[in-house]
C-alpha cells in the first residue's frame, strides 16, 4: 500500500495541520511517512500545500510530480494540481472555494461542502477536520482512532479540550461523502 497525497488551499485553512495530523496517524499505525509542506512567506492568505506519502514500504523520495489523491480547497490550487492527479486517482474538493469545477473525466471526483458544514457546526476551526473526515471516508488510509492519537500528539495540551469537537468534525466530514 502506498498513497501519495497533496492537500492544497489558502494559508489559514489548516492545510499543513491536516497533513501533519494524517502523517502522525500513519506513524501511530507503524507506516512509513513523509510530510513535506510548501507555503509562501505570507502563510495566512497565501497559497499553501503539503505532500504526504503513506506507505507500508520504505519511501524513496518525498518529491512528487503526480499524486494518487488531491484534496483541493481553492481555485488556485485546483488550477495548479488537477493535471497532476494520476489517471484513476481521486480529487476531493470543497465547493466553497471553487468557481470552475474540475474538468478531468479520467479521475474520481468528489465534491464536498465542508465550509457549509463548518458553518452548521458553528466552528470555523472544525473546517480542516471536516475535510480530513471526507478524505478518510473516501480513502480509509488510517483509522479514526489513530487520527485522534495524531491530534493529541500535534495539538498543544492546552487545546486537548477541543479533541471531542475535532472528532465530531471528522465524523461530519465522513457523512458529507455521497
Amino acid at each position: 500500500m502506498k498513497e501519495e497525497i497533496v492537500i492544497a488551499g489558502f494559508g489559514g485553512q489548516g492545510v499543513l495541520s491536516m497533513g501533519k495530523i494524517l502523517a502522525y496517524a500513519a506513524l501511530m499505525d507503524d507506516l512509513e511517512v513523509t510530510w513535506m509542506p510548501s507555503y509562501g512567506p505570507e502563510q495566512r492568505g497565501g497559497t499553501a500545500n503539503v505532500t504526504v506519502i503513506i506507505s507500508d514500504k520504505e519511501i524513496s523520495s518525498p518529491v512528487l510530480n503526480s499524486y494518487d489523491t488531491a484534496v483541493i480547497l481553492n481555485q488556485q490550487s485546483l488550477d495548479k494540481f488537477e493535471a497532476s492527479i494520476k489517471p484513476g486517482g481521486t480529487l476531493i474538493y470543497d465547493s466553497y472555494g471553487i468557481h470552475h469545477a474540475p474538468q478531468r473525466t479520467d479521475i474520481n471526483v468528489y465534491r464536498i461542502d465542508a465550509m457549509e458544514a463548518a458553518f452548521e457546526m458553528e466552528s470555523a476551526k472544525a473546517y480542516n477536520m471536516i475535510v480530513l473526515g471526507s478524505l478518510l471516508k473516501i480513502k480509509p488510509i488510517v483509522p479514526i482512532e489513530s487520527v485522534i492519537k495524531g491530534l493529541k500528539k500535534t495539538l498543544p495540551e492546552r487545546h486537548h479540550h477541543l479533541i471531542p469537537m475535532n472528532e465530531a468534525a471528522i465524523n461530519r466530514g465522513m457523512d458529507l461523502v455521497k
